[in-house]
């Protein structure tokens, strides 16, 4: 890889549990700060996490419609986003742009730029995704509260075994039958898979418990599953 990276990180909702501490965000951007300063140039997509789907539970209760759900999830991975770029001061964006275009304009000016949801019906892994393709990334990095893809639900299956790569297609099999409905995602949902097939985004899947872990994948060591566009050839 070369020396200086445009690269999007997803930062998973687990981020932003019940428990929010600011401790776990000031390590997040102490981590996203050194690699800004280091030349690196930072998309940061905030998940929704738990709060996103206490909301979601609450309105589904009241008959709410998916649109409404996933209008409150949007919402609050937007307040998490601000939560970020508080953590990050200066060296971010200073508020969460919107839309894509939003996005691409912000991009220009040299900061960090942390976004939220965007769309209804497009999960925060999703908007990672076209964020990366609409930048030109050179590395997505997803950051979860796994180590990486495994062979099924690690927290179900005591036998699930952690894949070091997987393409498109395998990835697309394995989730193809998961939960849609709005706060529903895990891992990373098909409309997300598809758009890294689609522009052959090289994305690595770590474990973002420790926030170090994107440091080395920004830096090319081989953590967590590399995800590549079935087809593709190389690193």
């Amino acid at each position: 890889m070369r020396s200086s990276l445009k690269v999007v990180v997803k930062v998973g909702g687990f981020v932003f549990s019940s428990s929010l501490r600011a401790e776990t965000l000031s390590s997040y951007a102490e981590v996203l700060a050194r690699l800004h300063d280091e030349g690196h140039r930072l998309v940061i997509v905030a998940g929704g996490g738990e709060e996103a789907r206490r909301y979601i539970k609450a309105a589904r209760e009241l008959h709410a419609s998916e649109y409404a759900c996933d209008i409150l999830g949007i919402e609050v991975s937007r307040l998490n986003a601000r939560l970020l770029i508080a953590a990050l001061r200066d060296r971010a964006h200073p508020t969460p742009p919107q839309t894509i275009p939003e996005l691409q304009i912000a991009f220009q000016g040299g900061r960090i730029i942390v976004i939220g949801g965007i769309e209804p019906g497009q999960s925060t892994n999703a908007v990672a995704a076209l964020a990366a393709e609409a930048i030109d990334a050179d590395l997505l990095v997803n950051a979860t509260n796994v180590e990486g893809v495994y062979t099924s639900d690690p927290k179900k299956d005591r036998k699930a075994k952690k894949l070091d790569e997987i393409d498109t297609e395998q990835l697309l099999r394995l989730v193809i039958g998961g939960e849609m409905g709005a706060g529903g995602y895990e891992l990373f949902d098909p409309v997300a898979i598809k758009i890294v097939e689609r522009s052959r985004i090289l994305t690595r899947i770590i474990d973002g418990r420790v926030p170090e872990n994107i440091e080395k994948a920004v830096r090319g060591e081989a953590i967590g599953t590399l995800l590549k566009a079935a087809g593709r050839r190389g690193p």
